[in-house]
């Protein structure tokens, strides 16, 4: 795809499909990088896209700044009809004996007192997201009649019914597109498990995991500044369907929300790049921060 820039010195470009065979973001990623002609030590980076919400959390069009990246591609799995009575479903850690529990097999995926070592869960700079958030919490994110029709069928989910609202979460990516009411309980559990309670699991999607791990890749270089990285996701639709409606009918309906999702990916990140950019100088060499809350920010 190609990099545009503006006059102002802002560069934007569209990721290719991450599940293909033959090339992914991350590689696309390390391709400019490593371009000679680009410097991007000091650059911020702000990574969007539309996702799949936890209805638990926030209505769709809802915007959410994230303070972990969660990887849940890697992990041992069984079919849920052949689990053990008392396991909630057959998805569970590389190294782990049973769900919800961290790797302790030495000979597969490493005994570990730190889930850190294994970058399952990729910190970012809470002091920025927290920054990010205060410049743009009070964002009114549009409404529409069609999303006020939609919120009606989720019954029992008041947070699901409220109009959208920008907010605190974590990204959770998988290679593979997942949907339902038990595979949500997992994706809870997962970002819980590998960022030890601190984090809550917002936004789901297909390409956080590959283009933050390849950004960490090349930090370990100097050619990127993991610190200045940012990421803001918002929901399209929910990631399992409302009270009475099967899963099979619900999965990948994005009509109602996903123009609202792409509207607040844009009026909810603008604000932030306008600041970097009208203050270029003072941003430049100080990454702006704000205080980190002793409990999250939901």
């Amino acid at each position: 795809h190609p990099l545009m820039r503006n006059k102002d010195g802002l560069y934007g470009i569209v990721w290719g499909a991450t599940g293909r065979m033959f090339g992914s973001a991350s590689e696309q990623l390390a391709a400019m990088v490593l371009d000679p002609r680009f410097d991007f030590s000091k650059t911020y980076w702000l990574l969007t896209g539309i996702s799949g919400g936890d209805p638990e959390l926030a209505p769709v069009g809802s915007a959410a700044w994230a303070r972990w990246v969660i990887n849940g591609d890697p992990m041992r799995e069984f079919d849920d009809r052949e689990i053990p009575a008392d396991w909630p479903y057959g998805l569970f850690a590389i190294g782990a004996s049973k769900p919800n529990e961290l790797p302790n097999d030495p000979n597969s995926f490493g005994a570990i007192s730190d889930p850190a070592h294994l970058s399952m869960a990729l910190p970012l700079n809470q002091g920025l997201a927290y920054w990010a958030y205060g410049l743009t919490k009070s964002v009114k994110i549009p409404d529409s009649a069609t999303l006020k029709k939609e919120r009606k069928a989720w019954r029992g989910y008041p947070n699901a019914q409220k109009p959208p609202v920008v907010l605190m979460g974590e990204t959770l990516g998988a290679l593979r597109y997942w949907h339902g009411e038990k595979r949500t309980q997992w994706a809870r559990d997962w970002v819980k498990l590998w960022t030890g309670g601190k984090g809550v699991f917002a936004m789901s999607n297909m390409e956080s995991q590959t283009i933050a791990g390849g950004l960490y890749s090349l930090s370990k270089a100097g050619l990127v500044d993991m610190d200045r990285v940012l990421v803001l996701r918002t929901a399209s639709n929910f990631t399992m369907p409302p009270p009475g409606v099967s899963a099979t009918k619900s999965i990948g309906e994005e009509e109602a929300g996903q123009l609202g999702a792409y509207e607040s990916n844009y009026i909810v990140g603008i604000p932030v790049v306008r600041e970097l950019m009208k203050n270029w100088t003072k941003y430049r060499d100080a990454i702006p921060s704000a205080p980190i809350p002793a409990a999250p920010a939901q």
